[in-house]
């Protein structure tokens, strides 16, 4: 009997060890849990991360403006040249720096009128190899049409019309053949009596 009440008391003792076991092992993932819906982002620290993030945005911003006027000065001063003095210029330096300028601008123009031709001759070449293309593959590219006014030419064709002829409306009119409409005279020009007075 003591076999059974100590069997008995380590039974009770290991089912109470494994409640305690699962117990914990719950506890454990509802803390688990709670720091997943709360976890490590409170309000406060996604506050704080929020303005770390909107000031590192804002330098950045900045020194992307920074260093976009920087390229823009050095392209205007290597297209440019740097400025030339004129104080305490005389006449003759004047006119030189002019005519620099003058020769300059120029130049500028030639290269400018050849680029645009150098386009103009290109987008010629591109137009024609699709055309090429079109035709391999067998589709029509239908071209563009121009805008017309349908009633534009009827208009025109009433306004020659009366400029060539006088209109005469009455001329137009159709005539009436029918002897229904006649007020009781007969073809001999007799007046004829009514039907009624007849009987």
């Amino acid at each position: 009997m003591a076999d059974q009440s100590e069997d008995e008391r380590r039974r009770q003792e290991e089912k109470e060890r494994k409640k305690a076991e699962v117990r914990r092992r719950l506890e454990e993932t509802t803390k688990f849990k709670k720091c997943k819906k709360g976890g490590f982002m409170t309000p406060q620290r996604k506050k704080k991360l929020r303005t770390l993030l909107r000031k590192k945005a804002a330098e950045e911003l900045k020194r992307e403006q920074e260093r976009k006027a920087e390229e823009r000065k050095k392209m205007i001063t290597e297209r440019c040249g740097q400025p030339k003095s004129l104080d305490n210029a005389n006449e003759a330096t004047l006119q030189a720096i002019c005519k620099e300028y003058y020769k300059r601008i120029a130049q500028l123009e030639d290269d400018k009128y050849d680029l645009e031709y150098d386009v103009r001759q290109k987008d010629f070449l591109i137009n024609e190899l699709t055309i090429q293309v079109n035709d391999l593959r067998g589709k029509f590219v239908k071209p563009t049409l121009k805008k017309v006014s349908k009633y534009e030419g009827k208009f025109e064709k009433l306004k020659m019309v009366a400029k060539t002829t006088e209109v005469d409306f009455r001329t137009n009119l159709k005539s009436v053949k029918s002897n229904k409409f006649k007020l009781g005279e007969d073809e001999e020009g007799k007046k004829q009596a009514p039907e009624w007075a007849n009987k």
